[in-house]
């Protein structure tokens, strides 16, 4: 039978069309974009070597000490290009007429992951994914000391139909003057949650899921990988750390490591189902707890009613004008379903490894 279920996180519904459930070989997305060089043609800029091509870098996890802007890195942070919003310019807020207008102060930054053009994310070793977190996390906490910038969002578009420009992998940060219209709903939803039963959503929210069993596609100790039961969109995932944490820039190295060994298996199993399918993914952390002008209940209790997470987005269906027009998704493929094929694909790489005995030994 169809559903509607409810998104009580992100409050709004889903249409989970079950009668016509769809397999991983069911969604066919062209894979029309390579991260082979051609040799006739311009060298990629984020490739190891070009670092001239790229503004200089703000941050970088190098090898044996070599020199800023050169050969050496594993993880090197620049400012796009071609910034949506820069740290240069000024924080005021004006109307005209019944419109209001915030001037584009903010930040816009690119984390090239590896030198390795032929590689992607989930492909690098566990300790390379590492030092991508850890760039994560050092990017956020420099940008929270700016008062002018009320939230930085994480995320990474996997190959052109998610919407990137540049094949070699890479992801990105935007820090904005206001915090994003997605990330307030769910902080205000999980703000009233506590005001009212003084307990975290999300905390809730896993231990029913894991007893209930069948959306957990991978659990440890620290991490499970969840499919949401509304999923907006097929194969849908989360990591969701099962220890209450708000603030992803709070992690510390080891922490990091065990998410990296999580998240290299969600991007693999999906790579490995649905032929490296295009995604997108968007760390969801707290805003900064600095008092804001006129609102100081933002957000006075942000460390015990939020909890970070991870989603992930396989771009496999189309948003079109149903969508659009009404504000409902539409999921051919029920989450349940997606999870036993996830489940199955990651079983089947971490049998094949050592990797999962030294992850749950540490």
């Amino acid at each position: 039978m169809r559903e509607l279920r409810f998104d009580p996180i992100r409050n709004r519904w889903v249409i989970i069309s079950t009668e016509r459930a769809r397999r991983p070989s069911d969604y066919t997305v062209a894979n029309n974009q390579t991260n082979t060089i051609d040799k006739n043609a311009i060298a990629c800029p984020f490739c190891e070597g070009s670092e001239d091509k790229t503004p200089p870098e703000i941050f970088a996890i190098r090898r044996n000490q070599s020199k800023p802007n050169s050969p050496g890195w594993r993880v090197r942070v620049v400012p796009n290009k071609y910034p949506a919003l820069q740290i240069e310019d000024g924080a005021f807020r004006y109307a005209t007429g019944i419109f209001d207008v915030v001037s584009g102060a903010g930040a816009h930054e690119v984390i090239i992951e590896t030198p390795d053009h032929n590689k992607g994310l989930g492909d690098l070793d566990v300790d390379w994914i590492t030092d991508v977190l850890i760039s994560f996390r050092e990017r956020i906490k420099d940008l929270f000391l700016d008062p002018r910038l009320r939230y930085v969002l994480i995320f990474k578009n996997h190959k052109a139909q998610a919407g990137a420009s540049i094949a070699h992998t890479h992801s990105q940060l935007i820090a904005t003057p206001m915090v994003p219209p997605v990330l307030k709903q769910e902080l205000t939803v999980c703000r009233e949650n506590y005001r009212s039963k003084e307990r975290c959503l999300i905390c809730d929210l896993i231990k029913q899921e894991i007893e209930f069993g069948k959306r957990i596609a991978y659990e440890t100790d620290d991490y499970i990988i969840w499919a949401p039961f509304a999923s907006s969109f097929p194969f849908e995932t989360w990591i969701l750390p099962k220890k209450h944490l708000y603030n992803y820039a709070l992690l510390n190295d080891d922490g990091l490591s065990k998410l990296a060994y999580t998240l290299k298996l969600n991007l693999l199993s999906l790579k490995l189902l649905l032929n490296d399918p295009p995604y997108n993914f968007v760390l969801h952390t707290s805003p900064p707890k600095f008092t804001r002008p006129g609102h100081p209940e933002h957000w006075d209790s942000i460390e015990f009613d939020y909890h970070w997470h991870i989603e992930i987005i396989p771009r496999l269906t189309t948003i079109a004008g149903f969508e659009l027009g009404a504000g409902f998704y539409i999921n051919p493929t029920p989450p349940e379903v997606a999870t036993e094929y996830l489940r199955d694909a990651i079983n089947s790489y971490a049998g094949k490894t050592q990797e999962k005995k030294i992850s749950l030994d540490r």
